[in-house]
């Protein structure tokens, strides 16, 4: 049984060392997008933070009909943290979301709460 453990990861050890670094990237995307980010997004506006969503398991950049342009914003779903306290609460719902990749200044990042 250990030899096969010792095998299978030597053989993957090796499949993702021959990987391209944008290869390893989806790679780690998929397995991120399977297992769920528990991201938070910030958005400011003039220095503030001004809204905060919770529970994003993905910013996803939009593409063209054909799938072969990317689009100049990003989208996702995510809890609208009304009162800014990483949780959701009573009343918060999970919302779609745009944001702009050229005004829009925000921080995505994985919950430090969970």
């Amino acid at each position: 049984m250990k030899k096969i453990l010792y095998i299978v990861t030597i053989t993957l050890a090796l499949f993702l060392s021959a990987c391209t670094q944008e290869t390893q990237n989806k790679i780690s995307r998929g397995l991120q997008n399977w297992t769920g980010a528990h991201g938070v997004l910030d958005i400011y506006m003039g220095g503030k933070l001004v809204s905060r969503f919770i529970e994003i398991d993905k910013l996803t950049t939009a593409t063209s009909t054909d799938g072969n342009i990317p689009r100049n914003y990003r989208y996702g779903y995510g809890y609208l943290d009304v009162n800014q306290n990483f949780r959701v609460d009573k009343g918060e719902k999970k919302i779609y979301f745009e944001i702009s990749n050229y005004s829009t200044p925000y921080l995505f990042y994985t919950n430090p709460q969970r």
